[in-house]
């Protein structure tokens, strides 16, 4: 048999540290420039940080890009206003004109039929970009007649 002595019976002693003054130099300095105050109205400072200045810069150029957008807007809605006005008086000048009117009967029956007509097609399944094109020729034809009879 085996007969266990004390020192084997113990865990093996913890490692022993070194000390040395080589490390202490890598701390940092309370008197270096590395630290630094604030002043004592900092809380009430609207900016505090620099992240938060370039965050104010950012949405003071987004809400002048929005500004410049919502009058570019506007400027267009004006300006469709005035047209469909001018479209409008126009309209109301040429009531009367029997060119006009036949246009516009023309017009809104060559629309209905031709609608009509597609509907069908693609319900039957025979709607096809050849067909659709021919169609678009035969309204141009139209336009080009209706033009040069209406001179």
């Amino acid at each position: 048999m085996h007969v266990l002595t004390n020192t084997h019976r113990r865990a093996p002693a913890p490692p022993e540290l070194t000390h040395s003054d080589e490390e202490v130099h890598s701390l940092v300095d309370v008197d270096s420039p590395h630290i630094s105050s604030v002043p004592s109205d900092y809380e009430e400072q609207k900016v505090q940080t620099s992240t938060q200045q370039r965050e104010h810069e950012l949405e003071d150029e987004a809400k002048e890009r929005a500004d410049k957008v919502a009058q570019e807007a506007k400027d267009k809605k004006d300006e469709a206003k005035k047209a469909a006005d001018k479209a409008a008086d126009m309209a109301k000048k040429n009531s009367d004109n029997p060119v006009v009117l036949s246009n516009v009967a023309g017009i809104a029956a060559m629309t209905g039929l031709l609608g009509y007509g597609a509907y069908r097609k693609y319900h039957a399944g025979e709607l096809t970009w050849k067909l659709a094109g021919a169609w678009a020729g035969v309204v141009g034809l139209f336009a080009v007649a209706d033009y040069y009879t209406s001179q």
